[in-house]
């Protein structure tokens, strides 16, 4: 994900994604999420442009209240509150610090892009 101030975010995933940050290399943080990593980079500090990614971030969470409860204190703009979709997931959209767009899906509905009914 890219970063125009990675201490700020090293402080909202750490707290929305509830894991410590690895900062091993300086201008980045990883956040080991089960089998995922998210990697949070300083662009600014690789002379590369911060932009926003395009695209959500999609994440599968077995506590999606939390993760919004804590995505809401850590001041993420939420796009999009809690709700189940068409396609059948249970999901939440916010963006980061950054403007990067991610998507928290509750685990047991995680839709997968085949098999749902469309109404």
């Amino acid at each position: 994900m890219p970063a125009s101030r990675i201490a700020k975010s090293r402080v909202f995933y750490q707290q929305v994604l509830g894991v410590d940050a690895d900062d091993t290399v300086p201008s980045r943080v990883y956040f080991h999420c089960g089998d995922v990593i998210v990697a949070v980079i300083d662009w600014g500090s690789e002379g590369r442009e911060v932009t926003p990614t395009p695209e959500n971030v999609y994440l599968a969470t077995g506590e999606l209240e939390a993760v919004y409860a804590r995505a809401v204190d850590a001041g993420a703009a939420i796009v999009s509150e809690i709700d189940s979709r068409p396609w059948g997931e249970r999901s939440f959209y916010c963006l980061d610090p950054d403007g990067n767009r991610l998507c928290f899906v509750d685990e047991t509905t995680l839709f997968l892009g085949h098999g749902a009914e469309w109404s």
